[in-house]
């Protein structure tokens, strides 16, 4: 018969099989799935593009005698760091899982993702995306609330069951989508748009479980970061566990430390706002009670130091009276007191009336108007005489004298030009004659030199 193995056989076998075969190697890789349980130890993923292996370092390493010139570790193994692990197969034969025991630890920088992530957070803050002053506030008491997660994993049977417990009447609608691999980021880019659609939603929240940094990837996606950014409606962030922090925990308007988390933030307790609303109830009738029996006493006090209104009004006639004389008195005195300054603002305005001034004015205004036309006289007799005399100087010296003295101005024709020699002009012909009223014309008939 063929040897048959039980189960745990098998496994022990493939354990003495492994740890006989790779007693030491180096495994490059990068770290995910980091946890620390109570006991020390670190359990991980070490991954690449294309594979993972479960790896375990134990609270105190042991003495690598394999690796004797190796340092001991003197750095914190972080999520997403690129390491060169020193150590062992095993196969951790309850599950039948083999796994990698770290002894040396060198690390190789940060992991893809993991730079990847820092570089975009680094980016997107410097653009203000993460400032407090752009984050919206959370309504208290939200009457529809749209939850955009995976609608098959745990996260929304904890969001739907806190809130029914919480608020029962709450309205929620939910935008399934992929919140891993590829297809996640356009999907949930996609489902904030179709909130802003649908309308009367008053907070979103946007949920996914724990997982690598890998596993997360969707949401460090920049189109998600912007989509946050850009939306009217508040976002509360729900990845992961409360050490997970994603690229849309920075931009949301709030982010919760859990999906469960989330919830109970955004959803008061309803009885506690019942039982809230009926003590602030009661206070009120009780401070209304008090008001009105403090307002009766009040009144049960004046009504008895209410005395009778006549009295009163005798009292205040004799006070008007008196007040009436007091001030008849005052305004004595005040005229008596304001009459001499009267008097001689009186006897001022007297000597400074103004009749009298103006008719001094219009005197002098008078002997300088005659002033001004006897000077005016003067000038233009002494312009006169000199007109006349330059119009006897220029008519002794003008032309016209001469003609009429019985001289004439004789011109050729038809050239017009003076005779002033009787060489200028010959037997027969014809000149112009002016003389001292009018002019004529003349035919030479005989011309005589001297």
């Amino acid at each position: 018969m063929k040897q048959i193995f039980t189960v745990t056989e098998l496994n022990e076998n493939v354990k003495r099989l492994l740890e006989a075969s790779f007693d030491a190697l180096w495994v490059e890789g990068e770290v995910s799935n980091l946890r620390r349980p109570a006991s020390g130890h670190a359990y991980f993923i070490l991954k690449d593009e294309k594979s993972q292996i479960r790896a375990v370092i134990f609270r105190s390493l042991p003495v690598a005698r394999q690796f004797p010139w190796a340092r001991p570790m003197q750095f914190e193994l972080e999520e997403g760091m690129s390491v060169i692990c020193g150590g062992r197969l095993s196969v951790y034969h309850p599950r039948g899982e083999y796994q990698l025991i770290v002894e040396v630890v060198e690390p190789k920088g940060l992991g893809a993702l993991q730079k990847a992530f820092e570089q975009l957070k680094a980016r997107l803050q410097a653009e203000g995306l993460f400032d407090p002053v752009h984050k919206k506030r959370i309504p208290f008491l939200p009457q529809r609330i749209g939850v955009i997660t995976s609608p098959t994993g745990a996260v929304i049977r904890d969001i739907l069951h806190i809130t029914a417990r919480r608020f029962p009447s709450v309205d929620i609608l939910i935008a399934p989508v992929r919140v891993q691999g590829p297809e996640a980021p356009p999907e949930i880019i996609r489902a904030i748009a179709d909130m802003h659609a649908v309308g009367n939603i008053d907070v979103i929240i946007l949920a996914r479980g724990g997982g690598s940094l890998e596993d997360l990837a969707s949401f460090n996606d920049e189109g998600v970061a912007r989509e946050i950014f850009r939306s009217l409606i508040p976002v509360i962030s729900a990845i992961g566990h409360e050490i997970d922090y994603t690229i849309a925990d920075f931009v949301a308007d709030l982010r919760a430390p859990t999906p469960s988390a989330a919830a109970e933030l955004v959803m008061p307790v309803k009885k506690e706002i019942v039982a809230s609303l009926e003590t602030l109830r009661s206070r009120l009738i009780n401070c209304m009670l008090r008001m009105r029996e403090k307002v009766q006493g009040e009144v049960t006090s004046l009504k008895g130091r209410l005395r009778d209104p006549r009295r009163a009004i005798h009292d205040f006639r004799i006070l008007v009276d008196d007040r009436t004389e007091r001030l008849r008195l005052s305004l004595d005195h005040v005229r008596a007191m304001q009459r001499p300054k009267l008097l001689n603002l009186e006897i001022r305005l007297h000597h400074a009336n103004p009749i009298s001034q103006i008719r001094n004015r219009q005197l002098a205004l008078e002997s300088l108007r005659k002033s001004v036309i006897a000077g005016w006289q003067t000038i233009v007799g002494c312009l006169r005489m000199r007109m006349e005399t330059s119009a006897a100087v220029l008519d002794t010296l003008s032309p016209l004298s001469v003609l009429r003295r019985g001289y004439g101005i004789i011109r050729t024709l038809p050239e017009g030009i003076i005779v002033k020699n009787a060489a200028a002009v010959t037997v027969d012909s014809k000149v112009d004659v002016k003389v001292s009223s009018g002019s004529f014309h003349a035919k030479v008939t005989e011309v005589k030199q001297e």
